[in-house]
């Protein structure tokens, strides 16, 4: 696999941003990692950071090059800093920007990532987990199949019962009183969205986790509505640990092409 540390342009946001992406590459003789090889196209994981974190968080705290040094994977992982993966009511439209300009740099910079639907993938945790399903939703010409863990899933009990004072919630999602049926209600775009458009959803949340009740909500609801969901939780809090082992789980649930990491 390589490891690209990218510094790019957002013409959406206006500045300077940054991603990591892990390319396959052919190899043959790295000690400790089977020979491994890499197709004309490669599939896409956009993996996306929480709260507290940035495009690197994922490398630092997981194996995630590891994981998926078998598959013909790329993982792009961007930084949308506290803008939850949303056009902010008072700030920068970090949406448009990951839906649709990041996907296009991409495509543009990396061209053996496949353009096609079935291949391009998203999951991220907490923050990222909300992000993850949003543009499963609403971005799903795109993505076909979308993982949160530990998501912060309900923007609606967010903003009306915020964790603190801080205005971040006014800035990113507007009024608490005006959430709840806009598209930062993923309860109500899960169920506007037609059948035929409605990506693959995996959700995991730990059972000690401060945001277990919203994903138990959202399991409900997107059972109810009859999506093709895989769901499960088990002990566990809002951590690394947890995440490390769940994105092995979202690998293998994931339609990739290769067989796995029979050496990990």
């Amino acid at each position: 696999m390589a490891l690209l540390h990218v510094d790019f342009f957002s013409d959406v946001l206006g500045m300077r941003t940054e991603m990591d992406v892990i390319l396959p590459q052919p190899t043959q003789g790295q000690i400790g990692i089977a020979e491994q090889s890499a197709n004309a196209t490669c599939q896409t994981l956009y993996l996306l950071h929480g709260m507290s974190d940035d495009h690197t968080i994922w490398q630092r705290r997981t194996s995630i090059e590891r994981y998926v040094a078998m598959y013909n994977l790329a993982v792009v992982m961007p930084t949308t800093h506290l803008g939850w993966y949303t056009n902010m009511h008072m700030g920068y439209d970090y949406f448009t920007h990951i839906a649709i300009e990041l996907v296009q740099v991409t495509r543009g910079m990396f061209r053996q990532l496949s353009t096609r639907r079935e291949d391009t993938f998203v999951a991220g945790l907490s923050m990222g987990g909300y992000g993850a399903l949003k543009l499963g939703l609403l971005a799903n010409d795109t993505f076909s199949h979308a993982a949160a863990l530990s998501g912060a899933l309900d923007a609606v009990e967010v903003c009306e019962h915020p964790m603190d004072s801080n205005p971040l919630w006014v800035n990113v999602f507007g009024p608490a009183d005006q959430v709840r049926g806009t598209d930062n209600d993923l309860m109500a775009v899960a169920e506007r969205l037609p059948v035929d458009k409605r990506p693959n959803v995996f959700i995991w949340c730990g059972r000690q986790d401060f945001l277990y009740q919203q994903n138990l909500r959202m399991r409900d609801h997107l059972n109810a509505l009859g999506y093709d969901l895989r769901y499960s939780d088990s002990p566990g809090n809002h951590n690394w640990e947890c995440w490390d082992e769940q994105i092995q789980q979202v690998l293998q649930w994931l339609p990739l092409e290769g067989g796995g990491n029979p050496w990990r």
